[in-house]
């Protein structure tokens, strides 16, 4: 069972590191993002992952988005293309710019969907990125949501809708974002959302 607090300069620290530490113990989280609150998990807990795509009803095969601190964090999981499409993906992080890159050899099928592609992003969201940074690795981020319903903004929407299939709910304030982050393809820079 979670507790809700809606995370304050008093509790902002605690609360990350509770939560952070859900997550390294393979539990499953929400927390606020750019736009919407996402559910996420550590991408290298197997169980974890396979919690989430049932807790969402979601197919393994549509892919996760990965978000992640810094580009350091990303670069065991992925390859940038070189020349100008690297310099605008760099140039979009951190931000809400989530771009699908190839992956690196051994990435697990759960992550990529199956395919040789990761949506992945730098995220510049200052609760997320600091989960990010207490667990040393970058987090799944799906939107709240089951799968096919409308992405979840409130932290009590979350709540009641989840109840006890989370571990932990992160409560604070969104992003500025409307709608979710874009998605764009890393080799030909096109947007696909």
């Amino acid at each position: 069972m979670f507790t809700m607090r809606e995370v304050t300069e008093d509790t902002y620290q605690p609360r990350l590191e509770r939560t952070a530490r859900a997550l390294v113990a393979g539990g499953l989280i929400a927390y606020p993002t750019e736009a919407v609150y996402g559910i996420g998990c550590l991408p290298g807990e197997r169980a974890a992952v396979e919690r989430l795509l049932q807790v969402k009803h979601r197919s393994w095969r549509k892919g996760l988005i990965l978000i992640a601190a810094d580009i350091a964090q990303l670069e065991p999981l992925i390859l940038f293309p070189k020349g100008g499409l690297r310099e605008e993906i760099l140039a979009s992080w951190p931000g809400p710019v989530t771009w699908l890159l190839t992956t690196q050899s051994g990435i697990p099928a759960y992550l990529s969907g199956g395919r040789k592609k990761l949506a992945v992003r730098v995220t510049a969201h200052p609760l997320a990125r600091h989960l990010c940074i207490h667990t040393g690795s970058p987090l799944i981020s799906t939107s709240a949501n089951r799968s096919g319903r409308p992405p979840l903004k409130r932290a009590l929407q979350v709540r009641r809708e989840f109840g006890d299939e989370l571990d932990d709910l992160l409560v604070g304030p969104l992003g500025s974002l409307e709608r979710p982050t874009s998605l764009r393809d890393g080799l030909t820079g096109q947007i696909l959302r």
